[in-house]
């Protein structure tokens, strides 16, 4: 049973062993497979659990105890290979490495598929993250992108169009510039007439707060975004003061209706061999009971520091001085990096891509 949440940390953080109401969904999250029987081989080795693929996040929850459990959104991912590993229940054998970041910790997980001759974690995990990288627009402010050709708006996959209005003023940097705005059902795309590559792509998603306030140039639509996209404050002018209030009550009517069923464009497509998506898309439910092992209930120490299980060598880990994590200059690139592990060298770096 999917939570109601309009929260956008789904795709954006690392958690571990998070209460049952974060497992589950948020509007717009779906289950695109479910695995069961996958270890997770550095953190809980010889733990079997379910993995949950979702167009957000992976889901990776133990059969034996509910709230030991990871949930990784794919925002924070950084890289995917599938290498070797030494499983406990499956000896060495092919498994999923995954690469994260988040708030400036690096985590590598792996996961191995406990039941053989089956591709599924391999994948699935990877061609749900392709299409989420190539979606991004759905989910993310633009500034100065490729969205405008021949003054036509590109249009997105399952993107409609609503309205078109010329004649809207831009009031960014204290100044205006005259241009057209499309009003589709997935974002507001502004762009100036006399040079298109001078835009703003601005999703519902990202969208806080709707209004008209006064400005320099008069009254205005006032479209705030969250922290996660920059806590812009973006205005847009335009007359008669009609229109601009026809224009604020479409755009909020959009914003409600997104949030009641957004979309976040991400599409899986599946080989022709292979069954249909809704075939394979299976509904995950979350258990009411949770069975606790006494022995985790009794060593707190063990959940203290989970994260620090999946700290990669070269990631801050825990209690280490902040000012390690800070930027530092190499003289062979000319630039500030974030420091280097032990022994590795930025040619290393660059020969390992």
């Amino acid at each position: 049973m999917g939570f109601d949440d309009t929260g956008l940390w789904f795709d954006r953080e690392v958690r571990f062993d998070v209460p049952g109401s974060e497992l589950g969904y948020r509007r717009g999250e779906m289950t695109i497979d479910s695995i069961q029987g996958v270890e997770d081989t550095k953190g809980n080795n010889g733990e079997r659990g379910s993995m949950s693929i979702t167009n957000l996040r992976i889901i990776w929850v133990s059969m034996r105890v509910k709230s030991c459990n990871i949930s990784i959104g794919y925002n924070t991912l950084l890289s995917m290979s599938v290498r070797s590993a030494a499983s406990r229940l499956r000896g060495n054998t092919q498994a999923l490495y995954v690469i994260c970041k988040h708030d400036r910790m690096r985590f590598e997980f792996i996961f191995t598929n406990l039941h053989r001759d089956s591709p599924r974690l391999f994948s699935t995990v990877q061609a749900v993250y392709r299409a989420y990288e190539t979606s991004r627009l759905y989910r993310e402010l633009k500034l100065r992108g490729a969205l405008i050709q021949s003054k036509e708006l590109k249009l997105l996959p399952d993107e409609v169009v609503y309205d078109r209005i010329d004649g809207v003023w831009n009031l960014s940097n204290e100044q205006g510039h005259l241009g057209t705005i499309f009003i589709s059902n997935v974002r507001c795309v502004w762009h100036a007439n006399m040079a298109e590559n001078f835009n703003v792509s601005i999703p519902y998603l990202q969208m806080q707060n709707i209004r008209i306030a006064k400005s320099k140039f008069g009254k205005a639509l006032v479209i705030e975004t969250s922290p996660e996209s920059g806590a812009y404050v973006l205005g847009f002018r335009v007359e008669p003061l009609d229109k601009l209030n026809e224009m604020m009550q479409q755009v909020k009517a959009l914003h409600r209706a997104y949030k009641d069923n957004p979309n976040f464009g991400v599409a899986f497509q599946v080989e022709e061999t292979m069954e249909s998506l809704e075939k394979r898309t299976v509904e995950r439910v979350l258990d009411d009971i949770e069975i606790v092992d006494d022995a985790f209930q009794d060593s707190e120490a063990m959940h203290e520091h989970v994260a620090s299980r999946y700290v990669t060598e070269g990631g801050y880990g825990i209690g280490e001085d902040i000012r390690a994590m800070e930027p530092v200059r190499c003289p062979r690139l000319g630039l500030r990096i974030e420091p280097l592990p032990p022994g590795v060298t930025t040619s290393d770096l660059w020969k390992a891509l």
